[in-house]
């Protein structure tokens, strides 16, 4: 049985409590759609295009933020991923954190973003502490192993084999993709990239405009794209399919004629 999945895109601010309701309508939008899970951007509680220091107004897990979060989820009846900053003890930087919520409320994983966007003239690293390397975010929506990754991992195509190697079928991708000259096509070429060498299906969730080019969309892993929101706020829906995975896996078997494993720097 496929899993409808909702890629949601609009564009955060400095205003926490907005985006938290923006957050929340587009969760409804997408469980109105018949999404079983919704995608949201990066960063979706807050962003600050003049680059104000995040850690001012990060949260802990459990704060205002991801209840408000979990409880559109328990609502709707829908799994939400979703980005936000995380305060750490003892560190004057945050976390680029993501939360995974299931369909009853409950926070079933996170994932802490490993490669920092210091690139394209901009450095998050002078804010985020870029977190140790453990074990991948991978957890199960109706039977689908899903995996998470943040934005910039993106261009490092070793941290999806490791994500891959855990298991999942569908990796999901809150972003803030920059724009600038090429970003869009570099979004969509590395997006079917990933699908294709890994052979799975990429459920991925920008920011739109001004900052960042929108474009979110769900890619099979033959690299089609099945789903796209376009630049506009807004929800795209498409079904993840885990036969369809088994199926290309039959005849591109490439991941099992791999002569290299993925190792830590």
């Amino acid at each position: 049985m496929s899993l409808p999945v909702a890629v949601c895109q609009f564009s955060a601010t400095t205003d926490i409590d907005a985006n938290t309701r923006t957050c929340a309508d587009l969760i409804a939008s997408a469980a109105a759609t018949g999404a079983r899970l919704a995608v949201l951007p990066e960063a979706a509680m807050y962003f600050d295009p003049a680059h104000t220091t995040p850690q001012l107004v990060g949260q802990s897990i459990d704060g205002p933020f991801i209840s408000a979060v979990a409880e559109a989820a328990k609502s709707h009846g829908i799994t939400v991923v979703v980005g936000m900053f995380e305060v750490l003890k003892g560190d004057h930087r945050c976390s680029n954190t993501l939360v995974a919520v299931s369909d009853i409320g409950e926070i079933v994983g996170t994932y802490r973003k490993i490669h920092l966007y210091d690139a394209f003239g901009y450095r998050e690293s002078d804010t985020v502490q870029p977190a140790d390397i453990t074990h991948p975010l991978v957890f199960e929506v109706n039977g689908l192993s899903v995996g998470a990754l943040t934005c910039y991992d993106l261009r490092f195509p070793e941290v999806f084999r490791w994500v891959v190697d855990g298991g999942a079928q569908l990796v999901v991708l809150p972003a803030a993709w920059a724009v600038g000259p090429a970003k869009e096509a570099h979004w969509t070429t590395l997006l079917a990239a990933r699908a294709i060498e890994n052979t799975i299906y990429l459920a991925a969730a920008g920011q739109t405009g001004p900052v960042s080019c929108g474009q979110s969309q769900i890619v099979d892993p033959m690299g089609i794209t099945v789903a796209c929101a376009g630049e506009q706020p807004g929800v795209a829906t498409g079904p993840v399919d885990p036969a369809r995975v088994t199926a290309v896996r039959r005849i591109n078997p490439s991941l099992g004629h791999r002569r290299f494993a993925v190792v830590s720097n």
